[in-house]
């Protein structure tokens, strides 16, 4: 038990912050993470791992997201949907998609492409849920 007038304990639950503001202005819920992948602006010369969407034009999303690795290892849960393409500029990642109720995960190399869900021939509508840097 915390001493009278001493601050409370804090307890990390991993929660990323702003979610919710996240979630109204861009439409990708954040869940949890260890904080060494940050959502991030796009920016076409900075290393980023880039996830392509099907265009959401009346919302005013171009369908591009873009985040920032800061360690060679690290998760991020979330749900993103209609998911067709992953790149990979500055580390080799792992990612976790759904569709008809199967998870399957996509290996995508430094400085690779790979194209999932609705970019394959009769893909499925695939939901991101878990983004994983992994070298």
């Amino acid at each position: 038990m915390a001493e009278e007038g001493a601050p409370p304990f804090a307890v990390e639950d991993f929660a990323y912050p702003r979610a919710a503001d996240v979630l109204a202005t861009k439409g990708i819920e954040l869940k949890r993470g260890d904080g060494h992948i940050l959502l991030a602006e796009c920016d076409q010369a900075a290393d980023q791992i880039r996830v392509l969407t099907v265009e959401d034009s009346a919302a005013g999303r171009d369908g591009t997201y873009c985040f920032r690795a800061t360690a060679k290892t690290g998760y991020l849960t979330l749900s993103l949907p209609r998911v067709f393409a992953l790149e990979a500029t500055s580390h080799p990642i792992s990612a976790d998609l759904t569709a008809n109720g199967a998870t399957t995960t996509v290996n995508v190399d430094k400085g690779g492409f790979e194209p999932v869900g609705e970019g394959n021939v009769d893909g499925a509508r695939s939901v991101l849920v878990e983004l994983r840097v992994t070298g």
